[in-house]
């Protein structure tokens, strides 16, 4: 079951960066979550269901000139798949660049996302999922 999760988890992640939500949307279950980053500027913030999860990419995408999520790796961790993220980003107007590595974890019920949690710190995120660094 942990490698169709991965696969869904791939999908997702591929959907979401394209931006071709009408396949995104059905990997998502109905009450699924986004948890603001771990050590980000989003901490302690949370969308619920599919079309807040989307509102939230689609929103954070229009705050930058360019932003590129790239996924290092898809981590198998049973009912959670941790993705490494490269991220890089360019302040729409101040042209202002940012790279940073973070990484994200996506917990897996029934065939769909049912949580998504990002971290600053990858280690956090492979304990997170019950692994180790």
């Amino acid at each position: 079951m942990s490698q169709e999760n991965v696969e869904i988890v791939r999908r997702v992640v591929d959907a979401i960066r394209d931006r071709r939500w009408e396949e995104a949307m059905p990997q998502l279950a109905p009450d699924a979550e986004l948890h603001g980053t771990v050590g980000g500027l989003t901490e302690g913030s949370v969308w619920r269901g599919p079309e807040q999860i989307r509102d939230f990419f689609e929103q954070d995408g229009e705050a930058w000139d360019e932003r590129r999520l790239e996924a290092e790796q898809f981590i198998d961790a049973g009912d959670c798949v941790v993705v490494p993220l490269h991220e890089f980003r360019r302040g729409k107007g101040s042209g202002v660049e940012m790279e940073t590595d973070t990484a994200m974890v996506y917990e897996v019920r029934d065939g769909r996302v049912v949580r998504v949690q990002g971290y600053m710190d990858r280690g956090q995120a492979l304990q997170a999922a019950g692994l180790r660094e």
